[in-house]
C-alpha cells in the first residue's frame, strides 16, 4: 500500500470532497425547489415528498453491488462511471416537463452520486496513514454538511434571478469539473491478486480485537449520535419534554 505524500494527499482529498459537496447539495436541494416546482407543475405535498425520496431510491439501488465494484475496479473508475449518471440526471432534471421526468431524473441523480462518499473512503485506506484517514473522514462529513447548507440560502437567493433550471445546468457542469479533477489527481488502483484456499474462497486475515475494535465502535457511536441529534431537533413537539419544563418555549 503506497501512502501518498502530503501535497498529493491534499489534492486527492479536495477532488473527492468537491464531488461529495455536490452530492449532498443535490440531496437537500428539493426543500428549496419545492415552491418553484409546485407553482410551475402544480405538485402537491405527496409529489414533492416522492421527488425528495427519488434520490434515495436511486441511492439504494446501487448499494449492494457498489462495494464489490469498488474492490474490483477501484474508487476512481467507479466514481467516474457513477458521476456520468449524475451529469445526465442533472441535465434531465433541468429539461423536465412534468412530474414523471422530474422523478426519473431524481432517481438517476441518486444513483450517480451514490459512490461519492464510499469511493474516497475506500481509497483513503490505501492512500493515507491511519491518523490521516480519521481526519479525512471527518472532513468529508463536514464537506457534506457544507453542501447541504449551500442548498438553502444560496440556492434560494439564486432561483428568483435565474430560475430553477439554470442552477441544475451549473451543477451538471460542476460534476463534470469534479470528474476531470478526480481523473487527473487520483492514483491508479492496483488490484491485489487474491490468495485462495480450498474451494476457491479468498483467505482473509483474522480480524483484530481490542483497541482497534473499540475505536471503530466509538466512531460509529459518534457519527450515529450526531445524526440523531440533528433528527431529534425536528421532533421536539412530539417528545414529552413539557412535563419537566425542558421544552419550554421551543414550540413558539
Amino acid at each position: 500500500m503506497n501512502r501518498l505524500p502530503r501535497h498529493a494527499a491534499v489534492a486527492v482529498f479536495l477532488a473527492f470532497a468537491f464531488a461529495y459537496f455536490i452530492s449532498t447539495l443535490l440531496r437537500a436541494v428539493m426543500a428549496t425547489l419545492s415552491p418553484s416546482l409546485s407553482s410551475e407543475f402544480g405538485l402537491q405535498a405527496r409529489d414533492l415528498g416522492l421527488l425528495a425520496g427519488g434520490y434515495f431510491i436511486g441511492f439504494a439501488i446501487t448499494q449492494l453491488p457498489l462495494g464489490a465494484w469498488l474492490d474490483r475496479y477501484g474508487p476512481t473508475k467507479v466514481v467516474l462511471a457513477f458521476l456520468t449518471m449524475a451529469v445526465a440526471g442533472c441535465a434531465a432534471f433541468a429539461m423536465s416537463s412534468g412530474f414523471v421526468s422530474l422523478l426519473g431524473s431524481r432517481v438517476l441523480i441518486g444513483m450517480g452520486v451514490s459512490a461519492c462518499l464510499m469511493a474516497p473512503l475506500t481509497g483513503y485506506r490505501r492512500w493515507f496513514d491511519a491518523g490521516t484517514q480519521m481526519r479525512a473522514t471527518s472532513w468529508m462529513l463536514m464537506t457534506g454538511s457544507l453542501g447541504m447548507l449551500a442548498s438553502t440560502l444560496p440556492m434560494q437567493w439564486l432561483i428568483p434571478h435565474v430560475g430553477w433550471r439554470v442552477p441544475f445546468w451549473g451543477l451538471a457542469a460542476m460534476v463534470v469539473l469534479s470528474m476531470v479533477v478526480i481523473a487527473k489527481v487520483a492514483p491508479k488502483w492496483m488490484v491485489p491478486a487474491p490468495s485462495s484456499a480450498k474451494g476457491g474462497f479468498p483467505v482473509r486475515a483474522p480480524r483484530r480485537k481490542g483497541c482497534c475494535q473499540v475505536t471503530a465502535q466509538y466512531g460509529v457511536i459518534r457519527i450515529s449520535g450526531m445524526s440523531w441529534s440533528w433528527a431529534s431537533s425536528t421532533m421536539v413537539p412530539w417528545w414529552p419534554f413539557k412535563r419537566c419544563g425542558l421544552g419550554h418555549g421551543l414550540r413558539k
